[in-house]
């Protein structure tokens, strides 16, 4: 059962991704910040942004000691302010966006110097969570998952409202376990990043899962796969990651991957997912996306024109100062 193994909560840690450039978004964000920042420090709904958002949520997960962030480096000036609380020690700047394959790659080889055996929750920043109570639940039950089954990856699956072609989705296999209540953990029998739309209304129809990228394992497990499905990459970082110069000149030699279609996709016997129930989520990517969850919450943009308090409304308010970190 998930649900009677005992997990050790000063082993765990919280991975925020914050690395992400947002360039399709950044017409909106010039609308509500005054600047085309990146998505993840706009505060796009009420008075805190997605990271933020974020941040708040994994602390049922993890204490902030134990929480990292990873960001870029030319994010530094519009970020930092979002991010300070943080240790400084936990906040990892990456030389420059190169995905999410060497982005979380350059991550966990940090982690790995500090708690090698550690269990990990990753969380992207960018996401909308509606019932984050319930939401977390699923992140504690992925780690009881982990602290049964060491060597699975354990991916948290949202049940599609709709055949989204531009989403990862989770075909589940044959059950791997069950808790009290009933929450049944999946093998993988296969997995598809953003297939177009004739495969994904296909996916959706047999059973098919979003992936919503919150994955939860142990670090030192991961690294293995990595070094087994990315070797030269991983044993190039490896070699250098102690070395702030050096590793900031090897990964700017490293070619752009994505973590789900270059790795999960590839190691679907080494994956578990456990469904999402009861929780509203939305991978804020595009306009259409934030407009469809607005629009179910019966909300109006702040950026529409006939928004109450339009005016400043949902305004990101730019660190005064920069930080140098490390």
């Amino acid at each position: 059962m998930i649900g009677e193994v005992h997990v050790n909560p000063g082993n765990r840690w919280a991975l925020v991704l914050a690395g992400g450039d947002g360039t399709r978004l950044q017409a909106l964000t010039r609308r509500i910040a005054g600047a085309p920042i990146p998505k993840q420090y706009c505060r796009l709904l009420g008075d805190h942004s997605l990271l933020e958002a974020t941040l708040k949520r994994v602390q049922s997960f993890a204490p902030r000691e134990r929480t990292a962030v990873i960001v870029n480096q030319n994010h530094i000036d519009v970020g930092w302010e979002q991010v300070q609380t943080l240790p400084a020690e936990n906040i990892l700047i990456q030389p420059r966006n190169r995905d999410t394959g060497p982005g979380l790659l350059f991550s966990l080889l940090h982690l790995a110097r500090r708690d090698r055996y550690g269990t990990v929750a990753v969380f992207p920043s960018d996401h909308y969570i509606g019932n984050e109570a319930v939401f977390m639940e699923s992140v504690q039950q992925a780690s009881r998952l982990v602290a049964r089954f060491p060597d699975k990856i354990a991916v948290l699956g949202i049940r599609p409202e709709r055949p989204d072609p531009g989403f990862g989705y989770i075909m589940p296999g044959a059950p791997l376990c069950a808790d009290a209540e009933g929450h049944t953990a999946f093998h993988v029998r296969c997995f598809q990043e953003k297939p177009g739309a004739e495969v994904a209304a296909l996916l959706l129809a047999q059973g098919g899962l979003w992936n919503s990228f919150v994955l939860v394992f142990r670090v030192a497990r991961m690294l293995e796969l990595l070094r087994l499905r990315i070797p030269a990459e991983t044993e190039r970082m490896q070699a250098v990651y102690s070395d702030p110069i050096a590793s900031a000149r090897a990964y700017a030699t490293l070619v752009p991957w994505n973590f789900s279609n270059q790795l999960l996709a590839c190691i679907p016997e080494h994956l578990a997912v456990l469904p999402v129930h009861d929780v509203s989520w939305s991978d804020w990517g595009t306009p259409e996306a934030i407009e469809r969850t607005l629009h179910a919450l019966q909300r109006l943009p702040p950026w529409s024109a006939t928004a109450p308090g339009r005016r400043g409304a949902g305004k990101s308010r730019l660190p005064t100062r920069p930080a140098q970190v490390g």
